[in-house]
């Protein structure tokens, strides 16, 4: 039992990731560090009720986890404590298991999306527009609020609020004016690469500037399209890796 109690597992929680490089990054991490006692693993859920029993059977080895797709928001309900940045985003993507088995919440997105966004920005990105209204697309809005950059979120669905947009309203007059857009669905991830966000690629240029959180192809159908018309184009992948080194810093703590 006391071998058993010195392995450690870390675990991503989503539902359909097996396209995620989130394990690979880990393994890749813990042979380099010669941490042979440690591993990651894939919790692919159909329904988040199912974490119960994954943190069960594992309760004796389980340190933390990483959550995504579809869950940074349902994950707040099995959580016991949050931490204040979390709670400002409103979504979780990485949890901290205590010793007492208490589950802690915390964002690194916001920390990984800064870090990679910054360099690539110029004075004319005043505006953007955040595709999608999921988890991630709240850290995105957080930094961006952060920067003091101006937002809409672009939605399916009519919202009566100011700061949402439906994809067939946006026009070349809006287009010009929001030179930021990035891509928080999950639209254009393997296997369904042919897939992106119904926007006006036509009006975009130069100053354009598209930001993919996906990083699996490492050059969607969405940054293509952005491409071929001179705009700036950057995947999620250093993202990912940024947000990763901050939740094994939280780990570790």
């Amino acid at each position: 039992m006391a071998e058993k109690e010195n392995k450690k597992l870390f675990a991503l929680v989503g539902r359909n990731i097996s396209y995620s490089f989130s394990r690979g990054y880990f393994a890749d991490k813990f042979a380099e560090l010669e941490l042979d006692d440690h591993s990651y693993v894939n919790f692919d859920l159909q329904s988040l009720e199912e974490l119960t029993d994954k943190i069960s059977e594992n309760k004796l080895v389980l340190r933390g986890m990483n959550v995504t797709i579809p869950y940074k928001l349902e994950v707040f309900d099995f959580l016991d404590e949050v931490d204040e940045e979390a709670k400002k985003v409103g979504a979780v993507n990485t949890i901290k298991i205590e010793k007492n088995g208490k589950l802690i919440g915390f964002n690194t997105d916001v920390y990984g999306f800064q870090k990679s966004l910054e360099p690539l920005l110029k004075k004319h990105h005043k505006d953007a527009l955040i595709l999608g209204t999921g988890g991630a697309s709240r850290a995105v809005a957080h930094v961006l609020e952060s920067l003091d950059i101006e937002f809409a979120f672009v939605s399916r669905n009519k919202k009566d609020d100011g700061n949402y947009l439906q994809y067939d309203e946006l026009n070349s007059e809006l287009m010009n004016i929001y030179t930021l857009i990035i891509n928080c669905t999950p639209l254009g991830t393997h296997p369904d690469i042919e897939r992106a966000p119904d926007i006006p690629y036509s009006c975009l240029n130069e100053k354009h500037l598209l930001y993919d959180l996906i990083y699996n192809p490492s050059e969607t159908t969405f940054l293509k399209r952005g491409k071929e018309r001179g705009a700036t184009i950057k995947n999620g992948l250093e993202m990912l890796e940024q947000q990763a080194e901050k939740a094994w810093e939280i780990w570790n703590k």
